[in-house]
């Protein structure tokens, strides 16, 4: 039997990491592992103090905070904010943490380091979604961009994130654009499908829906995010079953979370329905 479309949950409250290393994640989650891939080890350049710092960061953020302030004012540039960056992050201040980055972007632009740059705006946005601004992240992703240093993976997870925003505004369309570009160039990260596959669910596009959501269930097929989803566009399409399906994968897969509260919620509208 048809019935009313059930609980329309949106991915921007999902985020992703990559392929077969684990569940899609949240903004916040998203975010910390954007910090975290930051304070990793990196590339030949950095100072001796940056190591220390970051290893601070990671181990004990305030202290953290404490050294990335003083080494700031000794002129520690770039490196003082990315290290100033993640110990917010990791002290889940996404404001704060979203501020420094975008400061140690503008610091590595004047050192004519356009690479670093464009990371640290993309590190930026991701803080600026989970802190739910979704006008600044777009605007910090618009400015990795427009560096045109991204590449390849990058690349499309700059555009992924950038959809984020869009659909966190409202607004589809240009969503739609970039996460065709997501798919294109990330199409590893069940994330891209995942809010492909609601946008077009949302769009009243259910054949892509049922495509996307597809390609994300054989990516991450045992996320509660996806097989939310997966119930919501079977709902949308009139497959009783299928939506039923998904949604107790929910139940089964992750009993406490978000998700599974939304799915008792849509399962139970059959109960109602019945008992009419």
């Amino acid at each position: 039997m048809l019935f009313p479309l059930l609980l329309l949950i949106a991915p921007q409250q999902t985020t992703a990491i990559p392929p077969k290393a684990g569940p899609v994640l949240r903004d916040a989650e998203r975010a910390r592992a954007a910090a975290a891939r930051a304070a990793a080890p990196a590339p030949a350049g950095e100072p001796p103090r940056f190591t220390k710092c970051m290893d601070l960061a990671t181990g004990d953020p305030a202290a953290a905070i404490d050294d990335a302030v003083k080494w700031t004012a000794d002129k520690g540039g770039m490196f003082a904010r990315q290290c100033l960056a993640v110990a917010y992050a990791n002290q889940a201040r996404w404001e704060s943490a979203a501020t420094a980055f975008e400061e140690a972007a503008g610091e590595a632009e004047t050192a004519k380091d356009g690479k670093r740059a464009a990371t640290y705006w993309t590190q930026a946005g991701n803080a600026w979604l989970a802190a739910n601004k979704p006008p600044r992240a777009r605007a910090a992703i618009n400015a990795a961009l427009a560096s045109g240093t991204l590449q390849g993976l990058a690349l499309g997870e700059a555009y992924l994130d950038r959809a984020r925003a869009a659909v966190a505004s409202g607004e589809n369309a240009g969503a739609r654009a970039d996460i065709d570009v997501a798919i294109a160039k990330a199409g590893d990260d069940p994330l891209a499908w995942l809010l492909s596959a609601t946008l077009a669910r949302r769009m009243n596009d259910l054949p892509r829906a049922q495509k996307d959501i597809a390609e994300a269930v054989k990516r991450a097929g045992d996320d509660a995010a996806v097989q939310l989803e997966a119930g919501n566009v079977a709902a949308a399409s009139g497959d009783e079953a299928a939506a039923k399906a998904a949604w107790n994968k929910v139940l089964a897969a992750a009993p406490g979370s978000p998700q599974a509260g939304a799915a008792r919620a849509a399962l139970a509208q059959f109960d109602a329905a019945t008992a009419k």
